[in-house]
C-alpha cells in the first residue's frame, strides 16, 4: 500500500525528509525542517499570486477549471440558475443547505425588512462630489456602516455576526441604487420592501415620479440569474482580501470594503467593462478577423477570453449567453453582440486560442447585458460588488470558525543590503 507521503532529498546536504500529503497537498511549514544549518529560517515556498498556494479548507464552492464544473455546497451552478433564485442561493452559500419553505420564508422575510439605510447615510453619500465613482461610494459607504452598528465588532458572538450578515446582504442593494442616482444628479428613491430582491433594486434605480411604476419581470428574473452566478467563485483576489482582513478579527463592514477594494481593480471586477470597450473599439463585426490577427501578434489584447481558473468554457457564460436573448427582447438588441458572437466564433475555431483555452468566461457576455439593461459602464463594479457580498460573508463565517486559521501573515525573501553602518550626511558621496 502507497504511502501519503513526499519524500524530498535536499541536495545541498544530502537530507532526505518525508513530508505527510492530506488531501493532495503538503503542509507547508514542513518544509521549515529542511535547513543547511541549525541557525537557518529554513524553506520556504516562493508563489507570487498565490498561483499554487491552499490558505484555507472551504465546503462552499467547488471548481474545475479543466471540465469548467462550478458548485456551490455541491449543487451544479446551471441547476441553481434554471431552477432557484438570488435569496435561496445566498441561504445554500451561508447555510450549507437549501431551505424548507419556513426556512426560506424567514429568510426573505428578514433580508426583505432591513433594507433601508440610517438617514445620516444619505448625507454621507451627499457630500461625494457629483462625479463620484459609483464604486467609490459603495465602498466607502460600506466601511461606513460599522459607525451605525458597533456591536459588530463582536465577532466571537454568533447572533451578532448574523445580524451584520442580514444587514448586509438586505442593505447593498440600496447603497448601490443610492451611488447611482447620486452620480446622475436624482432624488434617492427608497426601497419598496413588497418586492422581491432584484426587482426592488430596479425599482430604486429607475422610478421616477410615476405612481404606477413596475418593474419588467423578465429583466428583474435576468439580473437575479446573474447575481447567482456572482454569488463566489473559491478565493479569487476580493474574497482573499476578505479573509485576510477577517482574520485579524476585523468587524465584517471593514473587511467587506476592502474586499469590495480589491474587486474594484481594473482586473478584477472590471474585467466586463474592459469587454465592453474592446467590442465599442472593435466597431463592426466585420472588422473582427483584423483584430484577432493583432491578438495573435500580440498587438491587441484580447478581454473576456481565458481564466485564472477554467481551462475550458467557463460554466457562467453558457448560462449569460443563453438569458441574453430574453432580455434583448426586451431592451432591443444590442448592436455589440453580432461583434461578440464573431468573436467568439473565431476563438472557438481558431487553433492559435483553441490551445491556449481561449474561452469566453463570465465576463465576456454580461457586460453587454448590463449595458441593454441600461446600466453605465461605472455601475458594472457595483452589479457585481451585490451578490458576491454572499460569498464574502459566508467565506468570513467559515474563516471565523476555523481553528486552525490565524491572522494572516505572508513571508518574503528578503533581497535588499546587508548590514550598512549609518553615515553623517556630509560623508556621503
Amino acid at each position: 500500500m502507497t504511502k501519503e507521503t513526499l519524500t524530498v532529498t535536499d541536495n545541498r546536504t544530502g537530507q532526505t525528509y518525508e513530508l505527510p500529503i492530506e488531501h493532495d497537498t503538503i503542509n507547508a511549514m514542513d518544509l521549515r525542517q529542511i535547513r543547511v544549518d541549525p541557525g537557518d529560517f529554513g524553506m520556504m515556498a516562493y508563489d507570487p499570486g498565490f498561483k499554487n498556494t491552499a490558505s484555507t479548507k472551504s465546503t462552499i464552492t467547488f471548481i474545475d477549471g479543466g471540465k469548467g464544473i462550478l458548485r456551490y455546497r455541491g449543487y451544479p451552478i446551471e441547476q441553481l440558475a434554471e431552477k432557484s433564485n438570488f435569496i435561496e442561493v445566498a441561504y445554500l452559500t451561508l447555510f450549507g443547505e437549501l431551505p424548507t419553505q419556513k426556512q426560506y420564508d424567514d429568510w426573505a422575510y428578514e433580508i426583505r425588512h432591513h433594507t433601508f439605510v440610517h438617514e445620516n447615510i444619505k448625507q454621507l453619500m451627499e457630500a461625494f462630489r457629483y462625479d463620484a465613482h459609483p464604486m467609490s461610494m459603495f465602498i466607502s459607504t460600506v466601511a461606513a456602516l460599522s459607525t451605525y452598528y458597533p456591536e459588530a465588532r463582536d465577532i466571537e458572538s454568533a447572533d451578532a455576526r448574523m445580524k451584520q450578515i442580514v444587514r448586509l446582504i438586505a442593505k447593498v442593494p440600496t447603497i448601490a441604487a443610492f451611488s447611482y442616482r447620486h452620480s446622475r444628479g436624482l432624488p434617492y428613491v427608497y426601497p419598496n420592501n413588497d418586492l422581491g430582491y432584484t426587482e426592488n433594486l430596479l425599482y430604486m434605480l429607475d422610478k421616477m415620479g410615476q405612481t404606477d411604476y413596475a418593474v419588467n419581470p423578465t429583466l428583474a428574473r435576468a439580473l437575479d440569474v446573474l447575481f447567482m452566478l456572482h454569488v463566489d467563485h473559491e478565493q479569487n483576489c476580493g474574497t482573499a482580501t476578505m479573509r485576510v482582513i477577517g482574520s485579524s478579527h476585523s468587524d465584517p463592514y471593514s473587511s467587506m470594503a476592502g474586499a469590495a477594494a480589491a474587486l474594484f481593480g481594473p482586473l478584477h471586477g472590471g474585467a466586463n467593462e474592459a469587454v465592453l470597450r474592446m467590442l465599442v473599439e472593435i466597431g463592426d463585426a466585420k472588422h473582427v478577423p483584423e483584430f484577432m490577427e493583432g491578438v495573435k501578434n500580440r498587438e491587441r489584447l484580447l478581454m473576456g477570453f481565458g481564466h485564472r481558473v477554467y481551462k475550458n468554457y467557463d460554466p457562467r457564460a453558457r448560462i449569460i449567453k443563453k438569458i441574453a436573448d430574453e432580455v434583448f427582447e426586451i431592451t432591443g438588441r444590442n448592436p455589440l453582440l453580432d461583434i461578440a458572437l464573431e468573436l467568439e466564433r473565431i476563438a472557438l475555431e481558431d487553433e492559435f486560442f483553441v490551445k491556449r483555452n481561449l474561452y469566453p468566461n463570465v465576463d465576456f457576455y454580461s457586460g453587454i447585458i448590463y449595458q441593454a439593461m441600461g446600466f453605465p459602464v461605472a455601475m458594472f463594479p457595483v452589479l457585481f460588488a451585490i451578490p458576491r457580498t454572499v460569498g464574502w460573508l459566508a467565506q468570513w463565517q467559515e474563516l471565523l470558525a476555523d481553528s486552525t486559521q490565524k491572522i494572516a501573515r505572508p513571508r518574503q525573501i528578503y533581497l535588499g543590503e546587508g548590514t550598512r553602518d549609518y553615515v553623517a550626511m556630509d560623508a556621503r558621496s
